[in-house]
């Protein structure tokens, strides 16, 4: 028998914090990827794991980084959720030549050479998403966002579609991580009655902000999931839950739902559900951390050390065929290919799927094509029958 590579990875996800559900969702992807992998007897490596709650602060996940980096000598870390986080460890992780195997959706306009990004890139999120709003339901547009560069970066990118569909933006505000004194900003939204409302509120604020919008719009007389949609480039089946009687009607943009129909999908959630079914239907940030674990194994084993740069090197360009379908990891900017998705959620914590890009779309992080030939991206998005 083949001896299995021990490899010792980190672990840095939130389990307390404003956004813990969307992070324990993500460690629990993690972890779900690390237990097939080593039940696995044919499986190239055997993955020792490490963790660190950063309990949803800043300095958490600095402090979390320097003790799996420095103090533990790890050179792969699985973790961080917000924009904030990745960029506060970053230097870290340069400084000790090691990877961060990023697995969250985020605003692009980056790329490192010591980090795999195994969620959506704009062009896989916001660039569908202000398609399929302004195509669908009209070109006035409110944006409200937790006050930090995911939401500045996505509000900036629907901002120049609408500007170039001859729309307008009628508001635009910003609240802190976790803010819940919403009522204000919800009763200006529902008397400017937009044709859409754009969410880029995380955790609490965003639970809070939609059940607010849901009733405010009710007692206008107004038909909130019909009338005046709440999109997001986040929302997901962790958050549904927590969300109660509003959960139903909203859009979400993303590369990965439960509701996706195939072997692999059906695999995953086969193994999520008596595992991690208490923190709801598996989501896209537990499915790009499953992802990010099983590209990590790949690498490792292609590249026979868990070696910063050899594995690095090993990445590029790798396949694997998970639960969204078959992801490919770019080989100039380490981001993914993977397809984009629109679903509206419902009242059972899950998304129907409304429509979906028939092939993987190129990660664009910087949107250098979005302007470019519609080949570039393959066909519009498609409606599921």
């Amino acid at each position: 028998m083949m001896r299995r590579l021990d490899l010792s990875i980190g672990l840095l996800f939130s389990q307390s914090g404003s956004y813990q559900a969307v992070s324990m969702a993500m460690r629990a992807g993690a972890i779900l990827a690390i237990e097939e992998i080593n039940a696995d007897k044919d499986a190239p490596v055997f993955i020792k794991p490490a963790e660190v709650d950063p309990a949803g602060d800043l300095a958490g996940y600095v402090e979390g980084a320097r003790t799996l980096l420095q103090d533990q000598s790890l050179r792969h870390v699985i973790g961080c959720y917000t924009s904030s986080s990745r960029k506060e460890v970053l230097p870290l992780f340069e400084k000790s030549d090691a990877m961060l195997w990023y697995p969250s959706h985020y605003e692009g306009f980056e790329t490192s050479e010591n980090i795999v990004y195994s969620g959506a890139a704009p062009s896989q999120h916001i660039i569908p998403l202000s398609r399929h709003l302004l195509k669908n339901f009209g070109v006035r547009g409110w944006m409200v966002g937790s006050n930090y560069i995911w939401a500045w970066e996505n509000n900036r990118i629907l901002r120049d579609a609408i500007n170039a569909a001859g729309g307008s933006v009628l508001g635009e505000r910003y609240f802190p991580v976790g803010e819940t004194d919403l009522a204000d900003i919800v009763r200006q939204i529902v008397a400017d009655r937009p044709d859409f409302v754009f969410t880029t509120l995380i955790g609490q604020s965003g639970f809070v902000f939609l059940n607010m919008l849901r009733a405010a719009a009710s007692a206008a007389g107004i038909d909130q999931p019909r009338e005046m949609p709440a999109a997001s480039c986040s929302l997901s089946e962790a958050e549904l839950p927590l969300i109660g009687d509003a959960a139903s009607g909203h859009l979400s943009s993303s590369v990965y739902f439960s509701t996706i129909s195939s072997p692999e999908n059906r695999k995953f959630a086969a193994l999520w559900t008596p595992r991690f079914g208490h923190l709801g239907q598996p989501s896209a940030d537990a499915e790009a951390a499953y992802v990010a674990v099983h590209l990590l194994a790949r690498a490792v084993a292609r590249a026979g050390s868990d070696g910063f740069e050899e594995v690095r090197e090993a990445v590029r360009g790798l396949t694997f065929n998970a639960p969204q379908g078959r992801v490919t990891v770019d080989p100039d900017n380490l981001h993914c290919w993977m397809r984009p998705r629109i679903g509206r959620s419902r009242t059972d914590g899950a998304f129907d799927i409304l429509m979906e890009h028939p092939v993987a779309v190129r990660p664009d992080p910087y949107l250098i094509w979005v302007n470019e030939a519609d080949d570039k991206y393959g066909p519009d998005l498609r409606l599921i029958k």
